[in-house]
């Protein structure tokens, strides 16, 4: 089994790259964050213990995070590896996920970065309108209104949230970006760490993690589409 993990930022492209890669090497996506909202629903164990510090508005323990990401990893559509969405988030995460891995025979065979520069992350994230009347949403550059400032749908206004705005983006980018380089810092560290231009086409940046991938061990749709080692 190879895990691969998947870091950038808020706005780097993960979310739109995961699905592709997934399909490529045909291995599920693991985002930590859906883990907890099922685990809580099927109320599991694991879940119940998770919904206790959730329902108090704190952060679920590393350790029991972790659990629930060796649970999914037990699955058969895990056999042959995941990729990581979301996690993990700090060095610390990093490392206990690290023993985790090792005590099972597994490891992280590749953490790859989409690497953005931060006034690209705010130009992108702060592109966001949405309909006041009905919450259609717009983005000024990947999917301006036909007319600015109006909803193509019902006409009425487009506003931005303030959590769209500039300023906010930056405050709230500059708490996550510390946390991101000790987990950059955490893989370059252990040899395993890729990086990948992110302000290419989709298509491009999704090439050159393949490539990045193949130069891991890690084969792709060119190879049998299963984690290389499993």
């Amino acid at each position: 089994m190879n895990v691969v993990v998947l870091l950038g930022a808020p706005g780097a492209g993960k979310g739109t790259q995961a699905p592709l890669l997934a399909a490529r090497l045909e291995i599920p996506v693991v985002a930590t964050g859906d883990l907890f909202r099922a685990a809580v629903r099927e109320g599991t164990p694991l879940g119940l213990e998770a919904r206790r510090f959730m329902d108090a508005g704190r952060l679920v323990p590393d350790e029991i995070t972790v659990r629930l990401l060796l649970e999914r990893l037990a699955r058969p559509d895990a056999a042959d590896g995941v990729i990581l969405d979301g996690f993990p988030r700090t060095a610390i995460q990093a490392a206990a996920l690290d023993a985790a891995l090792t005590a099972r025979g597994a490891g992280v065979g590749a953490a790859v970065l989409v690497d953005v520069p931060g006034e690209e992350l705010v130009r992108r994230m702060s592109g966001r309108w949405i309909c006041r009347a009905n919450g259609h949403p717009y983005h000024e550059v990947s999917s301006p209104p036909r007319v600015a400032g109006v909803c193509d749908l019902d006409g009425s206004e487009l506003y931005q949230r303030a959590d769209d705005q500039p300023d906010t983006i930056r405050t709230r980018m500059d708490q996550q970006l510390g946390s991101l380089r000790e987990v950059i810092d955490h893989y370059r560290a252990a040899g395993c760490l890729r990086s990948v231009d992110g302000l290419q086409a989709i298509d491009r940046v999704a090439a050159d993690i393949d490539a990045q991938l193949t130069a891991a061990g890690i084969r792709g749709a060119a190879g049998s589409g299963r984690a290389a080692g499993a």
